[in-house]
């Protein structure tokens, strides 16, 4: 059974209201043209990539997107230097119209600051909505070259691959009795502030003009205009490619320089045993001895780096004996007398109960039920990306630590009470546990609902399935490949919530108004087909899951979202 939206259609180009896109149409003909890119690319046919290119970046269907995309993310309410916001119906459907190349001239970035974990400030730049607007929309062009030339064992800032697919690969370099035992732990210095602008200029397959105005666009800190003479700012939206851009290619210099397999004599059979792992700037190389990554593959990686105006940190750069074991990603990677262990981090561990005590220091005087809402997303976040490891024992330590803070901060609200009368306000009784940390809070429709602490203990350890290296999510020939990943990964995230997941099957994973995967990049809205306020019912029945913003669509035009009977 699948649902489907009424008054589905065509995308004029001439439409004037932002709820009358057809999604389905624009997302169809980006991923038309986006295929098309990729197949010109592995023709090696660079022309009718720039071409391609252009219709891409002058279409309706890619700049509508580009619009969406920055005004549904999380950063669609943090300004650049003009203050503006694209956040109404109206405005949106202006910013397609100014989405243009002639005459176009970014603004200054807006200077701001983060904490990193060793204490130092990372520098941010923030652009402004429309040059934003316009990196989504050239990034559409771009992404799938850089998808199509990428290093097979890259995994940072690439659709579909993430850290638990680097971990992985490291289980299958490292773990065998005869994998090489040394490692060079490589950390570039100030990445994106570093990349040589002459280089990306040279070598990044897109329009040079925009290209050169986006990194020379300077930035604005204390009403001061700072120019950028090398680097593109962390907080561009086409950033992370640009980086990607400039590091591929390492792992097939390595391979050229450090065969798999020597045949030459008197080295016949001789094994260098170099691969490389990286996940955005932060990689690892593998190698036979100490020597060998110390006397020739650092050279050589910095001379790579140097051409692209980059160096490694001497603080983080380091070779390590896999028996000693190194830290990638919040994992600790290490053998112990020979077997492979891989487990969440000290310093990981460390950073994570901070975080928790803080919240609920911080939260001294609320409810138990607000309390366990803002905890809830944060445990379940951690555990999910640590659940591929070796986790059980650090799952049960949390479990605990976390306890022990919420009974000191239930025994400071109450300390005239005694412990029996405070275990019972707090602590509940669920199956086989007795000490379930509970309390009420409300939703924002005011319904009062009884929130229990997610008990992490329970977080079952899963092998992770990598992603196959030559995988390319914008080519049609991967589509049933990732169609079934994606499958297995949304039955994991609604595990517990059968009524989503049986809804989810029961679209086939589709949105039933644009027609396109529902995934947990994009998210979801169960949506009520008869409204509550009009009697509708909260059971399945009564309900499809919709992407955020077609959501909004469906509420805003009053479409009626029906689902058929089966054939």
């Amino acid at each position: 059974m699948t649902a489907v939206a009424t008054r589905a259609g065509a995308v004029p180009r001439d439409v004037a209201d932002w709820h009358a896109i057809q999604w389905h149409k624009v997302s169809s003909n980006v991923r038309r043209l986006q295929a098309r890119i990729v197949k010109a690319t592995q023709a090696q046919r660079w022309g009718k990539v720039q071409a391609l290119q252009h219709l891409l970046t002058h279409s309706f269907s890619g700049k509508a997107l580009a619009v969406r995309r920055v005004t549904e993310n999380s950063g669609k309410k943090t300004s650049g230097v003009d203050k503006e916001l694209w956040d109404t119906p109206r405005r949106k459907m202006t910013a397609i119209g100014e989405l243009k190349r002639r005459g176009y001239q970014p603004l200054p970035l807006r200077r701001v600051y983060i904490q990193k974990s060793d204490g130092r400030m990372r520098p941010l730049g923030i652009p402004v909505m429309r040059d934003r607007a316009m990196q989504a929309l050239h990034l559409l062009a771009l992404d799938p070259i850089a998808e199509t030339t990428g290093d097979r064992n890259s995994y940072g800032f690439r659709r579909d691959r993430s850290a638990a697919d680097a971990i992985e690969q490291c289980f299958g370099m490292l773990a065998k009795r005869a994998s090489p035992q040394w490692v060079l732990e490589g950390d570039i210095r100030a990445c994106f502030d570093n990349l040589s602008h002459d280089w990306l200029l040279a070598h990044v397959p897109m329009d040079k003009a925009v290209l050169g105005k986006w990194l020379k666009a300077g930035f604005l800190e204390n009403n001061t205009l700072h120019p950028t003479q090398a680097g593109t700012p962390q907080g561009g939206v086409i950033s992370p490619v640009l980086m990607n851009l400039a590091l591929d290619g390492l792992e097939a210099a390595l391979r050229s320089r450090f065969p798999l397999r020597c045949e030459r004599v008197p080295l016949r059979g001789y094994h260098p045993k170099v691969h490389l792992i990286r996940y955005a700037d932060d990689f690892i190389i593998t190698g036979r001895t100490k020597e060998q990554l110390e006397m020739e593959v650092r050279p050589f990686v910095e001379g790579y780096l140097k051409e692209r105006g980059l160096a490694l940190s001497e603080e983080k750069t380091r070779l390590t004996h896999i028996n000693e074991g190194f830290d990638f990603l919040g994992q600790n990677v290490r053998k112990y007398n020979g077997k492979f262990i891989i487990k969440p981090s000290k310093k990981s561990l460390a950073a994570f109960m901070a975080k928790v005590r803080a919240v609920i220091k911080a939260n001294k005087q609320t409810k138990a039920g607000e309390l366990i809402a803002y905890l809830n997303p944060m445990l379940k976040g951690w555990a999910n990306y640590h659940r591929h490891a070796a986790s059980s024992r650090t799952f049960s330590k949390v479990g605990a630590a976390v306890f022990g803070v919420l009974w000191r901060w239930a025994l400071r609200r109450h300390r005239r009470r005694s412990k029996k009368w405070i275990k019972a306000k707090y602590f509940g009784h669920v199956g086989d546990r007795n000490w379930v940390f509970q309390g009420k809070d409300t939703d924002a429709s005011g319904t009062t609902r009884l929130m229990r602490l997610f008990y992490i203990e329970c977080v079952p350890i899963k092998r992770h399935i990598k992603v196959r290296g030559e995988a390319n999510p914008y080519d049609p020939e991967w589509e049933p490949y990732f169609e079934r990943r994606i499958d297995a990964k949304m039955k994991d995230d609604l595990k517990g919530w059968w009524q989503l997941f049986s809804l989810w099957q029961e679209q086939k994973g589709l949105c039933p108004v644009c027609g396109q995967k529902i995934t947990r990049a994009t998210g979801w809205h169960s949506h009520h087909i008869v409204w509550r306020c009009h009697g509708g019912a909260d059971g399945v029945r009564n309900r499809v899951l919709l992407h955020p913003n077609c959501h909004s669509q469906v509420h805003s035009r009053k479409l009626n979202v029906v689902k058929p009977r089966p054939s």
